[in-house]
């Protein structure tokens, strides 16, 4: 009789283990149960793609499909593989490394200053970046653009330029395909090197979550722009890419509201 009473309490312990954990992965699982109609309000009137990534499934939600498989300039979101290469390829020493400002006032008040490729890539100081382009040169910029296989590779639009408004292209799908190597540490660098960009990407840390990203847009008249990265949270990752007709501000504030929309950004 004690042998059928243990038994019995040994069985409600493993159901009420089960059910917790099938709740608990159910409450996960929904964070990936996206709706159109829900993304749809985040963009409101304006026109755009978003895709994410559930790193653990590989389930992937897309929302305007047609958008996410058309090319466009990858503008400062290109940051990202230039900052790689130029780390490869010692045109920069480390995130630190400094170059000085030349005088020149631009357009916006934070890039009219001494950078380093951190710095830079936090503020989308782009004359920093070119001059890295330039000291990596057309034939390493070739080289490593085509062994990232960075959308379509096409560079000849200029050293300092080909990535604005100009020759290389790249779809939101590539863009997602070319976060999930960086994330996984799978593209062909040094991992130190990989690891070094990640950790320039951080923008917002909370509790539960880091997110890293990087914005871009069309300066020339405001009508494209990109937020592209990937969530780190305590029970699930993600890898996205918002891609809109408008500034690259606009595509993370989507992003942004998806994300705790779906509670996957907690506070």
């Amino acid at each position: 009789m004690k042998k059928l009473i243990y038994l019995c309490a040994f069985l409600a312990l493993i159901g009420s283990v089960h059910f917790s954990v099938q709740a608990q992965t159910s409450k996960n699982q929904q964070k990936m149960k996206m709706k159109e109609q829900d993304v749809e309000k985040s963009f409101g009137t304006i026109e755009g793609t978003f895709l994410i990534k559930d790193v653990k499934t590989g389930k992937t939600f897309i929302y305007n499909r047609k958008r996410a498989n058309e090319r466009f300039t990858p503008e400062s979101t290109f940051k990202l593989p230039n900052a790689l290469i130029g780390l490869q390829t010692d045109a920069v020493r480390d995130e630190y490394d400094v170059k000085r400002w030349d005088g020149i006032v631009r357009q916006f008040e934070t890039w009219n200053r001494d950078h380093t490729l951190g710095s830079a890539m936090r503020e989308s100081a782009i004359w920093y970046y070119q001059e890295m382009a330039r000291d990596i040169g057309e034939t390493q910029m070739k080289d490593w653009v085509s062994r990232l296989n960075y959308g379509n590779k096409d560079i000849s639009g200029g050293i300092d330029h080909f990535w604005l408004d100009s020759t290389l292209k790249i779809t939101p799908f590539e863009q997602l395909n070319f976060i999930e190597k960086l994330y996984n540490e799978e593209l062909p660098l040094d991992h130190n090197v990989i690891k070094t960009v990640k950790r320039m990407m951080i923008q917002e840390e909370g509790d539960s979550f880091t997110l890293y990203g990087k914005s871009g847009t069309r300066l020339s008249d405001l009508g494209l722009g990109w937020y592209v990265g990937f969530i780190k949270t305590n029970k699930q990752d993600f890898i996205f890419v918002t891609n809109v007709q408008g500034p690259g501000s606009q595509a993370k504030a989507i992003t942004v509201d998806i994300l705790k929309d779906y509670q996957i950004m907690n506070y």
